[in-house]
């Protein structure tokens, strides 16, 4: 009888320790977002049309196919643009706008533009977020001299280190964090 007693003890033991296991407070997941497409886009402020540089990936950036770039208008050279970056998810119907939450999210994201070419093109951030940060949805862009080897990296990263020397004047190189996209744009500046 002592047996079956400490046995049912035992057994009851079990049973509470098992239904008290960690998979009934499973961690919530912060899930990464899908993002195809990216559009930058510049507007002058005098002279001079609007310019629409955009990369799309509606199979993802793990699928087959390359992603499309596609410009639209003309870079003028020594022209101060004003710009933006959108974001959006196009697997979704309707499209989903992410940049939406990079802004509602704005002190755990940052975008970096690095440029390089013979036209000397600047960009300016001109968004902050809560603590004086730059996010860098909205920028200025200059477009420096004429020329036909330029680029632009687009890179959006979730929680950089934004107090990381340099960062908060666009350097990617100390910023950490992980990086939600990244594309590279060529452009043309003309005369």
């Amino acid at each position: 009888m002592k047996t079956y007693k400490t046995l049912s003890i035992l057994a009851a033991l079990a049973i509470s320790f098992s239904s008290c296991s960690d998979d009934d407070n499973p961690d919530v997941v912060n899930e990464e977002e899908v993002i195809t497409t990216v559009r930058f886009e510049l507007s002058p402020i005098t002279t001079g049309s609007s310019v629409v540089i955009q990369s799309q990936d509606l199979d993802g950036a793990d699928g087959p196919d390359a992603p499309i770039i596609t410009t639209m208008g003309t870079i003028l050279a020594s022209t101060q643009y004003t710009g933006s970056v959108q974001f959006l998810n196009e697997i979704d119907s309707p499209a989903e706008d992410v940049t939406l939450e990079v802004l509602e999210e704005a002190d755990e994201h940052q975008v970096f533009y690095a440029l390089t070419g013979s036209s000397g093109s600047t960009i300016t951030y001109n968004d902050l977020d809560g603590n004086g940060n730059p996010i860098g949805v909205d920028f200025s862009f200059n477009s420096g001299v004429a020329g036909t080897d330029n680029t632009v990296i687009v890179t959006l990263r979730h929680e950089p280190s934004k107090d990381a020397e340099g960062v908060n004047e666009g350097l990617i190189a100390n910023a950490g964090g992980e990086t939600d996209i990244e594309v590279v744009f060529n452009f043309t500046v003309e005369n």
